[in-house]
């Protein structure tokens, strides 16, 4: 008996995972840590997305030593002013 559902949940599962492998390793870093990557980096690039009408949150990446952080803030943050910014949509996170 097929059961589509399960196969859609399978599906599914496999699709993040492949996300996750294509993408690296994320780090969700708390707003302060985030603040400290950036301290460390070179002119770092930042990407940010705005309050939504779903969610009340900034999100904030960015990628040093070969990985990727990222935090969430109700509150936008101060960021230092020899970053690279660039304002996103949506930043999805597998």
């Amino acid at each position: 008996m097929y059961n589509a559902g399960a196969s859609a949940g399978a599906a599914a599962a496999a699709a993040i995972a492949k996300a996750i492998k294509a993408s690296g390793a994320l780090i969700k870093l708390e707003s302060s840590n985030f603040a400290k990557i950036l301290g460390k980096a070179d002119k770092p690039l930042v990407i940010v997305t705005g309050r939504g009408w779903r969610k009340n949150k900034f999100r904030y990446m960015t990628a040093y030593k070969g990985l990727i952080f990222y935090t969430d803030t109700n509150e936008a943050l101060i960021l230092p002013s020899d970053i690279e910014l660039i304002t996103s949509e949506k930043i999805w996170i597998p």
